[in-house]
């Protein structure tokens, strides 16, 4: 089963210095830390806040690539967790119809997604064995829920580090 998932931001994990992409569940209260390497970290960053460099990063390109062809990014799927290591599957569709499945990293796969405004999904098992459950506070207002429920994570992973995902 897939779980539609959003992209919360880019964080640096300390002490170590290590960017992580946090995505929540859209219907949910679970998370999903990935960490990524500080490349990857700026271009999704960069794809959030809407900021476009002089010349196009490596996933514009690919953005660029995929328009002129004539083929979509429909959805990028984190579908695995081995060892801590995360893997993640671009489903492409070209304009005679055919599906194709490329596997990615997480990070280049999110990074495109988000210039391409496509959805972002988890598979069940990546959640159940990487997420981290952190539940919303009852009756609060969505914003200062929202507020408190990073604040929360951001606690947990001051005191994490990426072994603690190494089965």
């Amino acid at each position: 089963m897939l779980i539609p998932m959003e992209v919360v931001g880019v964080r640096i994990e300390m002490p170590s210095n290590q960017p992580i992409v946090l995505l929540k569940e859209i219907s949910g209260s679970r998370f999903l830390p990935i960490w990524v390497g500080a490349v990857e970290a700026t271009a999704i960053a960069f794809a959030q806040q809407g900021v476009e460099p002089p010349r196009p990063l490596t996933h514009d390109l690919v953005k660029t690539l995929l328009e002129t062809v004539g083929t979509s990014l429909e959805q990028v799927i984190v579908s695995k967790v081995s060892d801590g290591i995360f893997f993640a599957d671009l489903i492409l569709h070209s304009a005679s119809g055919t599906e194709y499945r490329v596997s990615a990293r997480p990070s280049d796969a999110i990074a495109i997604a988000l210039r391409t405004q496509s959805s972002i999904f988890a598979s069940e098992e990546v959640l159940d064995d990487a997420g981290i459950e952190i539940p919303s506070t009852e009756g609060a207002s969505d914003s200062s829920e929202s507020n408190e429920e990073v604040e929360r994570f951001r606690e947990f992973l001051d005191q994490i580090n990426p072994e603690d995902f190494v089965s």
